[in-house]
């Protein structure tokens, strides 16, 4: 059984689908020093125009708290399998399932705050085509 660490839950607007799409990612944020610009790797297996869930690390445990609190963002470059360009978002963290003990994984449930309309719309597009093929 999983926990899940939940700021809010609000009503999704989107339609989502399962599928694995590279995501590579960074932590920012103005108000505290994150160290190193560092870039890490993950995936994510549910994407929809409104957000997705990342499958990857959080470099420190201690950041979970500023998550959640919309302290730290995460950047985004997703690269839909129809695509050319990645996609690039601001996201901010609606909830941060249990980590397993041992583990440097986590997944996270993010929600796009800055994403261009055009970007959202591919995102919205290759959602449609995925639909239409199952």
């Amino acid at each position: 059984m999983s926990t899940r660490f939940e700021l809010n839950s609000a009503r999704r607007e989107f339609v989502r689908i399962h599928t694995d799409i590279p995501v590579r990612y960074k932590f920012l944020s103005k108000d505290i020093d994150l160290g190193d610009d560092q870039i890490c790797e993950g995936t994510t297996n549910c994407i929809s125009g409104g957000g997705l869930l990342l499958q990857g690390r959080i470099p420190s445990l201690n950041w979970i708290p500023a998550l959640l609190m919309s302290k730290i963002h995460l950047g985004l470059n997703i690269l839909l399998p129809s695509g050319d360009e990645p996609i690039k978002a601001l996201c901010a963290c609606s909830w941060i399932e249990e980590i397993p003990e041992g583990s440097d994984r986590c997944t996270i449930g993010l929600r796009f705050d800055n994403i261009a309309k055009d970007k959202q719309d591919e995102i919205l597009k290759y959602l449609i085509k995925a639909q239409m093929t199952k």
